[in-house]
């Protein structure tokens, strides 16, 4: 995945579930494995721009590094896979407090209508609808926390903004968008096979909105399942 755009949602679960299954036919051990793919992906994001840019396959890249750390954990082995027994993440990724001074009743109401445009867009899988309901301005910053591959970068301006969307939430098979409290606000929860696999909030400025949080981390979305 380019800083430019994304993959699919199903793409990017399916190759997180691709590299687990590298780790778990190795140890069998969820625990193992899970850091396994955490390594894999800090090594993935300590490249720098031009590095991962001049990757023409990243999934194969990814694998192969998942491999290789598996079989240093083979030849020396660890109670803690990763060395000095600390999980390096991947850059902290900003997310709108749920509580705002001067958040009232009207603004509230107000944030929930444009919330309800943008999410029934991404529901009707309606890209001019969303483009609609952007700012000019906009920006989309997407968190996998180390643990799924998104871009590093937020993408900025309506027309970025609608096409890393429509490529991460819109039309994904198998996945159900439904209207849901995020933080306390009105906001967008993708569920998979009954898993939650993506939660997206807005922010909102008079009918448009200026920015898109979507919550990949795996961590973050345990309390949701």
């Amino acid at each position: 995945m380019t800083e430019a755009g994304a993959e699919s949602l199903a793409e990017m679960l399916d190759e997180r579930q691709h590299l687990l299954g590298i780790a778990l036919s190795m140890f069998g051990s969820d625990t193992t494995a899970e850091h396994v793919v955490q390594e894999t992906y800090r090594r993935w994001y300590a490249l720098d721009e031009e590095e991962r840019a001049a990757i023409a396959v990243p999934r194969a890249w990814l694998t192969r590094t998942a491999g290789n750390i598996c079989l240093q954990l083979v030849a020396d082995p660890d109670p803690d896979p990763v060395p000095g027994g600390r999980v390096t993440r991947a850059r902290p990724v900003p997310y709108p407090a749920s509580h705002q001074a001067g958040y009232g009743p009207q603004m509230r109401a107000g944030h929930e209508r444009v919330a309800r445009r943008f999410a029934a867009a991404c529901q009707a899988g309606d890209t001019e609808a969303l483009r609609e309901v952007l700012a000019a301005d906009a920006i989309v910053v997407s968190d996998g926390g180390g643990k799924v591959r998104v871009a590093v970068r937020p993408a900025h301006g309506a027309d970025a903004v609608a096409r890393v969307v429509t490529a991460l939430l819109i039309d994904q098979p198998g996945t159900e968008p439904a209207i849901g409290s995020v933080n306390g606000r009105t906001g967008l929860v993708l569920r998979r096979a009954g898993k939650v696999v993506a939660v997206v909030s807005v922010s909102v400025a008079g009918a448009e909105v200026t920015a898109v949080w979507i919550i990949l981390n795996p961590d973050k979305l345990q309390r949701w399942h």
